[in-house]
């Protein structure tokens, strides 16, 4: 029993250990996205929205495993077209992925990111009675990227809808209702210091 309660503290120690030596950077993220709108065709046009977003990050690896987290706060913008006229939809999107990172070498690395994304709109509620945008959304994230010369990041990212995006439209009866789900296509730059 001793050796066992032993052989437990021992690995207790050791999982405490090693968070304490953790690699901490913060930098700067920007991207383009590319959304494609899946709805009702009398109501928004289904094609491409380009967007962009940018804004500060951070991140956590334990060196040993490649194990790690990212967060970051970013402004992000994209296009709504709808047969009233055209909008922008802005938010402050929140992802927080666990990333696990393999290196190739000290100069080339690569990673696999997943995690939930939390947005917050900061742009208008409204849009000419056609729709309406809410205060919050949740997402999902799938990534992949390179790590180069230990400071850029270049990664590719599918961003898909939980439940909605956050858009609601009016139905026939002139009641919104929950509107589309977004799955969006980013592409990303970051440079950490």
């Amino acid at each position: 029993m001793k050796k066992i309660f032993s052989a437990l503290m021992l690995m207790a120690c050791l999982c405490l250990a090693i968070p304490a030596h953790a690699q901490l950077q913060f930098g700067v993220k920007a991207g383009l996205n590319v959304s494609k709108v899946s709805v009702s065709k009398e109501i928004f046009s289904p094609d491409n929205r380009t967007g962009f977003f940018f804004g500060p990050t951070a991140e956590a690896t334990i060196p040993l495993l490649g194990l790690g987290i990212d967060v970051s706060a970013l402004y992000n913008q994209y296009g709504v077209d709808t047969e009233e006229g055209s909008t922008m939809k802005k938010s402050i999107e929140i992802p927080v992925n666990v990333k696990w990172t393999f290196g190739f070498s000290s100069v080339v690395g690569a990673y696999l990111a997943v995690g939930p994304q939390f947005g917050f709109n900061v742009g208008h509620k409204w849009f000419r009675d056609v729709c309406e945008f809410k205060k919050k959304s949740t997402s999902f994230n799938v990534g992949a990227g390179l790590k180069l010369f230990g400071h850029v990041h270049v990664g590719a990212n599918y961003n898909f809808a939980v439940k909605d995006n956050g858009i609601m439209v009016k139905d026939d009866n002139g009641t919104y209702v929950d509107g589309f789900k977004q799955n969006t296509w980013q592409v990303s730059l970051a440079y950490m210091f």
